[in-house]
């Protein structure tokens, strides 16, 4: 069966953003701190990496089939401009579907009846490739329901002292996790694979 991981840049104390959506600077600090350029789908989006960063983000965009996001992602990124920088399909979890979507010209699915059809939606769009979940509380709800294969954290140092957490009010705790394997050195961020144990 298609793996389902979760990504996130998070802070030495646990967060993927500060108080009141703060933050974001430090923790996508290393998206431009290097000198290979990888891009994206996005030509007006294109990562500046140190060659670790880069050989990490390269494998994440080969390797991803769809995304998992909830609501709240994809109304901060506005939807992405209508492509999500991946470049692949992206399965909106949300209550409500948006006023003016889904687009003809946009690959977004919006799914309103919870995490397991919005996963298997995923996977099917993926294909024999993997699904990336993106969001703490996507995130989270993968877990509670047993859909999370893998966690992928971008560790950067970095205190944030609040904000959201990557992973919070778990019903499953505690879970426990394989690794971290690899483990990749890059420049003010440090990249960890966790295998999650069933």
């Amino acid at each position: 069966m298609t793996t389902v991981y979760a990504a996130a840049s998070m802070s030495l104390d646990g967060y993927v953003s500060g108080p009141a959506e703060a933050g974001f600077d430090q923790l996508f600090d290393w998206y431009g701190n290097g000198d290979v350029e990888v891009t994206t789908a996005d030509p007006a989006l294109t990562m500046r990496l140190r060659e670790p960063s880069a050989q990490v983000f390269r494998q994440l965009l080969q390797e991803t089939g769809a995304l998992v996001v909830g609501r709240k992602t994809f109304d901060l990124t506005d939807g992405w401009g209508g492509r999500h920088p991946i470049g692949c399909p992206v399965v909106v979890l949300t209550h409500q579907v948006p006023e003016g979507w889904p687009r003809p010209d946009a690959p977004f699915t919006f799914v309103t009846d919870g995490i397991e059809p919005a996963v298997a939606t995923a996977r099917q769009l993926a294909g024999d490739r993997l699904v990336g979940v993106s969001g703490g509380s996507i995130a989270r709800q993968c877990l509670d329901a047993e859909l999370l294969d893998e966690i992928r954290i971008d560790l950067v140092p970095v205190l944030l002292g609040g904000g959201t957490p990557f992973f919070d009010h778990l019903r499953t705790a505690p879970v426990v996790l394989d690794g971290p394997s690899p483990v990749i050195e890059g420049d003010r961020v440090t990249h960890l694979r966790y295998r999650v144990r069933r």
